[in-house]
């Protein structure tokens, strides 16, 4: 065991941790020059397409230091906001870990937010400055701001590239010398952490753990804790590029299990793997439950593919276990699933994946969050769902979830940042300047002001300077009203929408001229309309396509011509009675970007 090291990489979006783990794999010739490419551990099309890393790898690489081989675990990690559970599972599942900054940007919001979760864990960190072969690169500055951090000396401070591979090696003697190695007792009864599983169509489900006590052998029958369900060990074996199957796996390493697990509700991320004959009674303190912030329906286009789209989203759910869903149903859009994400970008990532990977066509609703209602008689009533909300005369007031915004940016773009804020009904606690010329702002913000595009506008008004973190503070009453969307009187419930009464009649504007572009005409005259309770705010029409029932007559009287045009007004009147407007699917994605 002195010889194994378990560390992970956390990083802000976009500071090179993929391209340090490529070169780490080629500089402990893990692979070879042949199955070398670029980004290597981000194996979606999706993470190579967008350039960020949506899931967290594990890979055992083997490495020589002062004649000994030391076994090094690697579980590389997302670094954008939206992925941050993925990021505690692997943290909770290692010793140490590389913080990696960009030397040319310096700290970011995220580098805090997952450098004060690794600290919670107490793992050994390495501060790691990375791209210094960029002609940008500030060393000294940057390095100062790590110092002010982590408290740490300018000595602990490793300069490295990704690109070019200059300071991996100093890299892995650090870990060697600075990760301490796992400690545990190989004889003690199996204990065992799932930080991860897979769905493998041949084999069934695979599960990732790391071992803390004990040894797993082959053939071995053991039993998951929480679902206290038992399996035989079929396949064991370690991660490297490809599986590698091993006889026995003992205490401090990572592995993973294959036993002919069909079902994706057996496996639970956090749970403890042990021995059926001899139990251990200690169970790891996993994960704490993920708290979705995001709301969205998802409904299948055919409504036939309904037992389908369950069954892509349980396998999704095994790879991807912060994403939460519940069966319900929609008078316009029939039956499917209500999902809470952790934030925007992971919604589209979800939505990306079960068409890519599952081949299903979906219609996703507008996303908004859970709001808590306060009714006269007493009770309170949770609404996740615009289609929940109670009457308005039977409501003594809402609360709606306010989380707290970190912002750090450059400081010519303080003005518009806090504009961007105080727009988004933001009320501003705290100004600090980290440096003369970096700023961090702390805003305590309504989560439903978040959810559409601030992100994407904070990003604009900053020319890309600013990063963002934020946590959940809990709830503040608010004055918030239900928004519907008619279409010819009927109400369109996968476009209805509960926002703040001061934006309902600008965001009724907006969505109903927004439709009237993408509904196609029809040959009688659609009214949009946007409605609170019983208030029409906003209002655009379609207009009917007319066909010229008059062009056959020339000449004659003009009773003729009146008579042929009495007629169509009443055939319009009567399609518009029994006609049906079919609402495209590019219209429900256009609502939710409606600032673009």
């Amino acid at each position: 065991m002195k010889n194994i090291r378990n560390f992970c990489i956390i990083a802000h979006i976009d500071h090179g941790k993929s391209t340090l783990a490529d070169r780490l794999l080629q500089e402990t010739k893990t692979v070879t020059e042949r199955e070398m490419q670029e980004q290597l551990l981000d194996d979606m099309d999706l993470e190579r397409e967008r350039g960020i890393t949506i899931k967290s790898h594990a890979i055992q690489m083997n490495y020589d230091f002062n004649g000994e081989t030391y076994k090094l675990n690697l579980i590389d990690t997302p670094g954008h906001v939206d992925f941050s559970y993925e990021v505690s599972r692997s943290i909770a599942a290692c010793e140490g870990a590389l913080l990696i900054v960009d030397a040319t940007q310096g700290i970011q919001a995220q580098t805090i937010s997952n450098l004060y979760l690794a600290l919670e864990h107490d793992l050994e960190i390495i501060p790691v400055l990375n791209k210094m072969d960029l002609p940008s690169a500030m060393p000294e500055e940057v390095a100062d701001q790590i110092v002010d951090l982590i408290g740490c000396e300018y000595e602990d401070i490793l300069k490295a590239s990704g690109k070019t591979g200059e300071g991996v090696l100093d890299v892995l003697n650090a870990i060697i010398k600075r990760v301490p190695a796992p400690e545990g007792d190989p004889s003690e009864p199996l204990q065992a952490m799932i930080f991860d599983s897979v769905f493998n169509p041949y084999r069934g489900i695979e599960a990732y753990f790391r071992v803390y006590n004990g040894e797993l052998k082959k053939g071995d029958k053991v039993k998951f804790v929480n679902t206290g369900k038992q399996y035989d060990a079929d396949e064991i074996g370690v991660l490297k590029l490809k599986p590698e199957a091993k006889d026995k796996i003992s205490a401090g390493d990572v592995g993973y299990i294959i036993s002919g697990i069909k079902v994706a509700k057996e496996v639970k991320v956090g749970d403890t793997i042990t021995h059926v004959d001899r139990p251990t009674n200690k169970i790891v303190k996993g994960f704490e439950d993920v708290k979705p912030m995001v709301f969205a329906g998802i409904y299948p286009v055919n409504t036939d593919e309904y037992e389908e789209l369950r069954e892509s989203l349980e396998k999704l759910q095994l790879n991807d276990a912060s994403l939460t869903f519940e069966p319900e149903s929609s008078a316009a859009l029939g039956f499917g699933f209500r999902c809470g994400f952790l934030g925007m970008l992971h919604m589209e990532i979800i939505q990306e994946r079960l068409e890519r990977e599952f081949d299903m066509t979906v219609i996703t609703t507008v996303p908004n969050v859970s709001y808590m209602a306060h009714l006269k008689s007493g009770e309170e009533q949770a609404i996740t769902n615009p289609s929940d909300f109670p009457d308005p005369a039977d409501i003594d007031y809402i609360e709606e979830p306010f989380i707290s915004a970190q912002i750090i940016t450059k400081a010519d773009f303080v003005g518009q940042v806090m504009n961007l804020c105080i727009e988004k009904r933001g009320i501003m606690k705290n100004q600090t300047y980290l440096t003369q010329d970096r700023v961090e702002i702390i805003f305590e913000l309504p989560l439903a002001e978040i959810v559409f595009d601030f992100y994407d506008r904070l990003k604009t008004v900053s020319k890309g300077y600013a990063s963002f973190d934020y946590y959940p503070i809990g709830l503040h009453a608010s004055n918030l009203v239900k928004l519907d969307i008619l279409l010819n009187g009927d109400q369109v419930d996968a476009l209805s929408a509960l926002i703040h009464k001061d934006n309902a009649f600008t965001l009724g504007k907006k969505i109903c001229a927004k439709l009237r572009e993408l509904i196609p005409r029809q040959q009688f005259e659609i009214a949009i309309q946007a409605a609170v309770g019983s208030k029409i705010i906003a209002r655009e029409t379609v207009r009917a396509l007319r066909k010229d029932v008059t062009a056959k007559c020339y000449g004659g009287d003009i009773s003729r011509k009146r008579k042929l045009l009495e007629k169509q007004k009443k055939g319009k009147k009567k399609m518009r009675q029994v006609g049906n407007v079919e609402v495209p699917q590019s219209a429900f994605m256009a609502v939710l970007q409606l600032d673009n």
